[in-house]
Order: structure tokens, then sequence, then C-alpha cells
């Protein structure tokens, strides 16, 4: 690119003279000049775009003059308007003078002429496409008679032929034609950018005509898909929908631009990642559709596997699920596809009371909700039900991570004296570790069961130590090493009673210290402590003295964190 932009001053003044010749004389021997040159000239307006694309219009002005002088003679050649790509190059171009919110009227006034410039090549140039003509012959327009209304103009009749064509179904005498329509959306793919012409992109994408093939082409998916991850079209959910239903590879790379993005963010910031999600349009195209929540699900099924449940991609499935359920509320109040389009494979009355929000349910009855849901999992898991293995109930278990957590804070506020509930140990073994064999998950509820005992006998105490707390947590002597799974959910209960016990509160920095050992568990504390209060602010939890705690903590730890290790 900088060897594109350094080379391009000299033929810049090169072909600046050229046209010039060009368009003063039109003589046997200029003719044959401009034919000679068209390659290379076609060649430097290739490398201008790639220069000006990546400029505003106010940076292309000041460093290149004379562009308009040098748009405005290619595009009133006949010549190069008839040679191989130059017109397609020439739009490209033009596009980048566009200036979505003018501020002032020379802004206004380069979008006007822009716009005529752009009207004049696609009604004079056939862009390989003979049904390109429809521009001007169809709508019976001549190339002088254009201003910047008439192409809105042509945009809204093409818009309002599509759809009559949609709505007369077989009609033969007034239907448009696959190539037509074809042809239409191949004429938009260097356009679609342009406001003037959304409607038209919008028309296209909901176009449903009765061929068994579909009629757009390919390139105009990938460039509708590109310009809205990049922000540079603004279009419904509707047609977003359509695109992503229409073209698997655009829903595909939109998912991968979302993980991406969560990969490379604030992966402790749960409200960012929401704002990631609800921009991405994922949930509410999800809800609208089960195939493509399918498509979604499988692409987070596939990166939790790969990444071997990385923190970051976990935390954006349970926020998807969040932004899905509520927007499955909000579009299915008649339920225009039953639950079971959605999750084709699971327990049906597994997903129902997954599916419940805690909020909903009083919390008196969370307990009676927890059993439930593990007493189900069991069954599936350990009894070999017929709903998958012990992955793919823990993975439709984690879309709804909230469960997990709540059983954690049900079982530490238990009486001192009550015996640990058997189904509350077991979802919380399964939770940390669903790969774990039977045996391996008794040994963890085992452990659990003990550090339990001795936490909730300290949770009313009025004094505590870190060293009490490090002793309730402490490795069974003479015992074989935690696997990191049981140590991880041991920390978890420890930063849960910090939170909740009273006494909590005036140890809590001191046993983090002791606790943040490695720079991934302090990551690892930093995203417990946001995800409980995203948590708690979605369940509408009242705990004043434990929320100014924990927003504390995340504070100060946020800021003890080294550049690199966590994105604030």
């Amino acid at each position: 690119m900088a060897e594109d932009s350094a080379g391009l001053p000299s033929n810049y003044q090169f072909w600046m003279q050229k046209l010039s010749v060009w368009t003063q004389a039109s003589t046997l021997e200029t003719q044959r000049d401009i034919c000679l040159h068209l390659p290379q000239f076609q060649e430097f307006l290739r490398r201008m775009y790639e220069t000006l694309k990546e400029m505003d219009s106010n940076a292309i002005i000041e460093r290149f003059p004379t562009i308009c002088q040098l748009l405005a003679k290619s595009c009133w050649s006949p010549f190069i308007l008839a040679y191989d790509e130059s017109p397609k190059i020439l739009i490209w171009c033009l596009c980048c003078l566009i200036k979505k919110d003018p501020q002032n009227s020379r802004e206004s006034k380069l979008n006007s002429w822009t716009r005529r410039l752009l009207s004049h090549i696609v009604s004079t140039s056939r862009f390989d496409i003979k049904e390109v003509g429809l521009f001007n012959q169809v709508l019976g327009y001549a190339p002088t008679d254009y201003y910047p209304g008439l192409l809105k103009n042509m945009v809204l009749s093409l818009v309002s032929e599509l759809r009559e064509n949609h709505l007369n179904g077989f009609s033969s005498q007034r239907r448009m034609s696959p190539e037509r329509v074809r042809s239409l959306s191949r004429i938009c793919v260097p356009l679609l950018t342009l406001p003037d012409f959304e409607p038209l992109v919008e028309a296209l994408l909901t176009y449903h005509g009765h061929e068994p093939q579909e009629v757009l082409c390919p390139e105009f998916f990938d460039a509708v898909n590109e310009a809205f991850l990049l922000k540079k079209i603004s279009l419904p959910t509707s047609a977003i929908l359509c695109l992503w239903l229409r073209h698997l590879p655009s829903l595909e790379n939109t998912m991968l631009h979302l993980l991406e993005k969560l990969i490379s963010s604030e992966r402790n910031s749960l409200r960012r990642i929401k704002c990631f999600m609800k921009d991405s349009l994922l949930p509410e195209a999800a809800a609208c559709h089960p195939a493509i929540f399918r498509v979604v699900d499988e692409i987070f099924r596939s990166a939790l596997l790969e990444t071997d449940g990385a923190p970051e991609v976990l935390a954006g499935l349970q926020v998807f699920t969040q932004c899905f359920v509520e927007a499955l509320e909000k579009e299915n109040k008649q339920l225009k596809f039953a639950l079971k389009t959605y999750f084709p494979y699971a327990s049906p009355s597994l997903v129902m009371v997954l599916l419940q929000h805690p909020k909903d349910i009083p919390q008196g009855l969370w307990h009676q909700s927890l059993k439930h849901i593990s007493e189900m999992l069991k069954e599936i898991v350990e009894d070999h039900g017929s709903y998958g293995g012990p992955f793919e109930s823990w993975f439709l278990f984690v879309h709804f991570g909230g469960w997990a957590d709540i059983t954690a804070e049900q079982l530490l506020m238990s009486e001192a004296e009550a015996e640990p509930p058997e189904a509350l140990l077991w979802l919380l073994a399964f939770s940390c570790s669903p790969g774990a064999g039977h045996q391996q998950r008794a040994r963890t509820m085992v452990e659990v069961k003990t550090v339990l005992g001795c936490l909730t006998k300290l949770f009313r105490s009025p004094a505590l130590s870190a060293r009490d707390l490090q002793a309730a947590a402490g490795e069974n002597l003479g015992g074989d090493p935690r696997p990191p799974a049981c140590q991880q959910l041991v920390r978890r209960l420890l930063l849960h009673f910090l939170l909740w016990a009273p006494g909590g509160h005036t140890i809590a920095r001191e046993v983090i210290t002791l606790m943040a050992q490695t720079d991934a568990i302090m990551n690892e504390i930093i995203g417990f402590l946001d995800y409980t209060l995203y948590r708690w602010d979605h369940l509408c939890v009242e705990a004043h003295r434990s929320r100014k705690l924990a927003r504390e903590l995340l504070t100060e730890l946020r800021e003890q964190a080294l550049p690199g290790q966590v994105n604030q």
C-alpha cells in the first residue's frame, strides 16, 4: 500500500495530461492512443482506489486537489467506460468521495456532483451485462436528464417493480426474469454502500421468486454482509435475516467476526460483550428462525471444544443465550416455532426448566428448581439417557450459566448443621468438570462437601481471618492434589463466601492476594467478579454491601493487572 501511494503522484500527473489530450481532440491518432493505454490506465485507477479507500473525502481532496477533474474526464470518455472493469473501478473511486453526513455546503455539493457522475456511469456502462440498460432504457431516461434526485427515483422504481414481481407470483406477463434480478444484484455490488441504494439492496434481499435455485449472485451477498459488519450500510433486521437464511457463508462470517471480537477485546466485561452481541443482531435473528439459532449454537459448540472452554467464549455463549431468550419472549408471543426446533436434541422438559428465569421464580423455590435440574441432568449423564452424552448435557446447561452460581450461593447460605443436598453437590461437580467419570465426580463432591462444611460454620462468625479460610479450603492432608477443575470450584466457593459472609468483607483483599498467585488466577477472579455483578443486575439482587465490595475489588484488581493480562 505504501509503495502504491508513493508511486501515485508522478503517474497521477501523467494521466491528467493524457486525459486532457484525449478530451480535447477526437482524431484517429488520439483514439489509437487511448486504446493503447487503456490497460495501464485501468491499473492506475485500481491503484488509485487502493489509496482513496483508506482516506475520507476531505483528506482525498487535500491530497489530490484535481481528483474531481480526473474522475470526471474519465467518466465522460466512452472508451474508458467501454473497457473491461474500468467503469466498476471508477464507481469505487467515486464512492470514496461520498460523505454520508455532509457537514457543510461544500461537502453537500461534492455529494451531488458525485451522484451525477455515478448516475451517468450506470446509465451508459455495460458491466458486461446487457440488462443494465434497464437503468436507462426501461425507465426511459436519457443520460443528459440525470440529476441527484433521479438516482433515488430510479431505485424506488426498481424497488416497486421487485415488490410487484413478488406479489404477482407466477403471472408470467408481469414477472421480472430471474436473469434480470441476478443482473440487478451484480450491478449493486459496487454501489450498495451508497445510502440511495439501500432500499434496492433491502428489496433484493427480501425478494423471493419461485425459482428452485438462488437468483441473487454470491458476490452480492458477500458484499452486503461485509458492509453490514463494517457498519457501511444500514438495513432492517428482516433484511439481514433474509441475507443469513439465503447465504450460509454470510452467517458463518458474522459469527467468526463476533468470536474475534470476544477473544481480542475486553474478556472480563460482560456489558461490553452484551453490546457486541446486540449490535451483531444474531440473538434477534436466531429468535426469528431456529435455523439461524442452530448454526450459531453449533459454532459456539465448536469454539468451546477447540479452545478447551475458553472463558471469553463461554461468556459469549451465555450472553448470547440471555439476549436470545429476551428476543424470543418478544418475538414469539404466540410461539411461531416450538422450542423443540431450537433445541432438537435436548430433553424438552430440561429446556423448559432452564429457560425459566430465576427472577420469575420465588427465591424460596430456587432450591427445588436446582434439585429438579440436577436430577434430570444426572439421569441423562449417568443413566445414559437418550439426549446425548455428558458434553452435550453440559453444553445445554452452560447456556444458562447463572444456575451454577445460584447453586453455590444456596449451598453456602444453608444452615450450618444441615447436610448439603447430594443433588446440588452433584450439579456443582458436573458443572465444573463434565468430562469426569463417575468416580472422579464422586471425589469432587466429597471435596466440595468438606469445604462447604467448614465455610458454613464460619459464615456467621463475627471474627474471621485469612488463615481460617485457608484452613477451610486446604487440600486433604496425605491425599492426591485436587484436579484443576476442582481447585477452580473451591476458589469460586471462597469468592462467594467473601462476598456474602458478614465477616468476609474485612478479609477479602488479603484472601484474594493469597489466592491470586498467577496471572491466570487473577484473570479468573476478575472474570468472576464481573460476571457476578452482571448476574446480580440481571436478577435484580439487592445486596448493597456485597455489590459495593464486588465493585471495589473489581476496580482494584483491574488496576493491578498488567497490560496484556486483562484488557480493560
